[in-house]
């Protein structure tokens, strides 16, 4: 089943940045911020509207770490396993919640894209540790047990 793309969010984007090429990165840090990813149909689009390669957007969108080419759910859950991070145990945090959402190292998000679970090397919180992240929202002193209510609490808020 295929669905046509809808082009009026990333169009009315590029018309606020006045369809620049100069603000390619802020384009597509808001076409994220709308579809929570960057669509592979949105390369060619913004190729012929903004005058640019299609190789140029794209390789903006691959060089920062930030944006993402996969879809993303609701809620993105970030998990620290930076040195503070790992030695107070973040790992079990990360297994628990991989547990409960039925995801893996290769299984990132849901498959009804509610959560999106990831693990990042430093989230700037060592002496909260260890740390989530909710949607940039910091969570400090984790345990697996806190996760879980937390993800329970979450999942009230779909």
């Amino acid at each position: 089943m295929s669905t046509k793309f809808d082009y009026k969010a990333v169009d009315a984007i590029i018309d606020a940045h006045d369809g620049s090429a100069r603000a390619i990165i802020s384009i597509l840090q808001e076409i994220q911020e709308h579809y929570h990813y960057l669509p592979r149909e949105v390369f060619p689009y913004l190729s012929n509207k903004l005058g640019i390669s299609e190789a140029k957007a794209y390789s903006v969108a691959t060089f920062y770490e930030n944006f993402s080419l996969e879809p993303k759910g609701k809620f993105v859950i970030k998990i620290c396993d930076g040195t503070a991070c790992h030695v107070r145990r973040s790992i079990p945090i990360l297994e628990k919640l991989r547990g409960e959402l039925g995801l893996s190292e290769s299984k990132k998000t849901t498959d009804d894209q509610n959560f999106t679970l990831e693990t990042v090397s430093c989230l700037g919180a060592c002496g909260l540790a260890p740390v989530i992240t909710v949607n940039d929202k910091v969570y400090p002193a984790m345990t697996p047990e806190k996760a879980s209510e937390l993800l329970k609490t979450l999942k009230e808020e779909i």
